[in-house]
């Protein structure tokens, strides 16, 4: 059985059998959730020092989709993302720890509209298997908050009830599927 442990080499994250989603607060009572559709990405793993692993991933942030076409425009604006002047998500890893062999923890750096965080994700490994075409894929599941703001994303609308349109607590949800570079 392969665990955390057992990763050596580059894979490339398979964005067709992936998600990168958020879940915001709406109006304070229910939930949006969304996806961006167009990413790419890689981790480089050395299991005698996952340490000094590489995980980066590029997102493009006019990929945003909420399966609403007007609320997907107004986050693409620069209300939002500012998808025009602001093309790219990306996130570098700078830390990574395994826990046990079927946790790690990610620390990276993560840049939202120019503006550069360190956030850290604990992942769940979800397994490792040959696929039909003999190359090995790996899964992962994540989650981890952050706060809109931090990004510099302030904008949102009163409530005549009081509150806030939108959540400055974002949570984004991470499942990844990454297949070893030949």
């Amino acid at each position: 059985m392969t665990t955390l442990k057992d990763l050596n080499g580059k894979f490339i994250i398979d964005s067709a059998h992936s998600r990168l989603g958020f879940v915001a607060r709406h109006a304070m009572v229910t939930k949006v959730r969304g996806n961006f559709d167009e990413f790419e990405g890689f981790a480089e793993g050395d299991a005698a020092a996952p340490e000094n692993g590489v995980i980066e991933v590029n997102i493009k942030s006019d990929s945003i989709n909420t399966s609403n076409s007007m609320r997907d425009n107004h986050l693409r604006s620069d209300d939002f993302f500012g998808s025009d002047t602001y093309p790219t998500i990306t996130f570098r890893s700078t830390d990574i720890k395994v826990v046990d062999d079927e946790k790690v923890e990610i620390t990276g750096d993560f840049t939202i509209r120019g503006t550069t965080k360190s956030i850290t994700i604990p992942f769940e490994f979800g397994g490792a298997i040959v696929d039909h075409e003999g190359k090995l894929r790996v899964g992962f599941e994540g989650a981890t908050d952050i706060s809109r703001k931090d990004f510099g994303i302030t904008w949102n609308g009163a409530l005549e009830a009081g509150g806030v349109m939108v959540s400055d607590k974002i949570k984004l949800e991470l499942e990844l599927a990454l297949v070893k570079e030949a």
